[in-house]
């Protein structure tokens, strides 16, 4: 199983898609990356030379596209800046809550979890006869 990056690229999947499987990389990148590499879209991954695979990799690191740890870690970094200074999008990161304006009183299941069901609370006792 060819590895770019630290992730396993599906082995069965053609170039075209097993390269979107690296986050930070979708189809329109992956053509273009496998365009400078001189790599058939249609080669699948299980296909690909190891000198192939470097030449990827070095594509991919001189476009200076970021990927994977280095894209994630920014991610996190304006996430915790929004938390620090307190302002609205951070609060509904804090909350779990969708961020960018959509409803959450019957939807943003994805956001908010599955439902958590709250006890049937009883009213009163029955009284004894």
């Amino acid at each position: 199983m060819p590895r770019i990056f630290g992730i396993d690229i599906p082995r069965e999947k053609r170039m075209e898609i097993a390269l979107t499987y690296l986050q930070g990389i979708g189809r329109t990148l992956s053509n273009k990356v496998l365009a400078v590499a001189n790599i058939d879209i249609n080669k699948r991954a299980k296909d690909l030379t190891e000198k192939e695979i470097a030449d990827i990799t070095s594509i991919i690191q001189k476009m200076d596209i970021k990927v994977e740890g280095d894209l994630r870690r920014e991610i996190q970094q304006h996430i915790k800046r929004l938390v620090d200074i307190k302002c609205y999008r951070g609060s509904r990161h804090i909350k779990g809550l969708p961020v960018r304006g959509q409803r959450s009183h019957t939807n943003a299941r994805t956001r908010k979890g599955p439902r958590r069901t709250i006890g049937g609370l009883n009213r009163k006792p029955p009284s004894p006869k």
